[in-house]
C-alpha cells in the first residue's frame, strides 16, 4: 500500500510514515497543539481518514460530521487526490429571554499520493456524515519478453 500516502501541503511533502524523536517539526507542533494552545495552534478541523486494503482496491473513509455532499469536493490532479470541504453555518434561536445566534464557517484539506489507483474508475459515496471511496489499484503492468535475433 505504499502508493496511496498522504500528503502535507504546508511543507508541499510526503508525510513522515515513522515520526522520530529528533524530528523538530514534530516536537513544535505537539508542543503548540489545540490542548495547550488551542487559539494559537488549532488542528480540531482535520479530517479523520480511515483507509484500508482490499485485494483489487483500497477503501477511504473520511469522517465529516454535520457537513453535507454538496460541501465537498474531490479532484485529482496529477496522481494526487484532494479532498477540500468548505463550510459555513449559521444557527440562530430567538426566545422571549435570549437571542442566541452562533457562526461556524472554515475549511479542511486533505491530499494522497494515488501512484497506483486506477483515477477513471473510482467511486464516491457520502452517508451520515462518512466519505467513502473506493480506489480501484492498477492492473500491474505485465512484462514483455521479446526475443532478438542476431544477424
Amino acid at each position: 500500500m505504499f502508493g496511496l500516502v498522504p500528503f502535507d501541503k504546508k511543507r508541499n511533502q510526503m508525510q513522515n510514515r515513522e515520526p522520530s524523536l529528533f524530528d523538530i517539526d514534530s516536537v513544535f507542533e505537539n508542543f503548540f497543539n489545540d490542548s495547550v494552545f488551542p487559539s494559537f495552534y488549532n488542528r480540531s478541523g482535520l479530517m479523520k481518514v480511515d483507509i484500508r486494503e482490499e485485494d483489487a482496491s483500497y477503501i477511504m473513509e473520511a469522517e465529516l460530521p454535520g457537513i453535507k455532499k454538496d460541501q465537498v469536493n474531490l479532484s485529482i490532479d496529477d496522481e494526487m487526490l484532494t479532498i477540500e470541504v468548505q463550510y459555513d453555518e449559521q444557527n440562530e434561536e430567538d426566545n422571549k429571554t435570549y437571542l442566541r445566534r452562533e457562526r461556524r464557517s472554515g475549511s479542511m484539506t486533505r491530499s494522497f499520493n494515488l501512484a497506483n489507483v486506477d483515477s477513471e474508475k473510482i467511486d464516491a459515496q457520502m452517508e451520515d456524515g462518512i466519505l467513502t471511496l473506493k480506489l480501484p489499484k492498477k492492473e500491474p503492468e505485465k512484462k514483455t519478453q521479446k526475443k532478438i535475433d542476431i544477424k
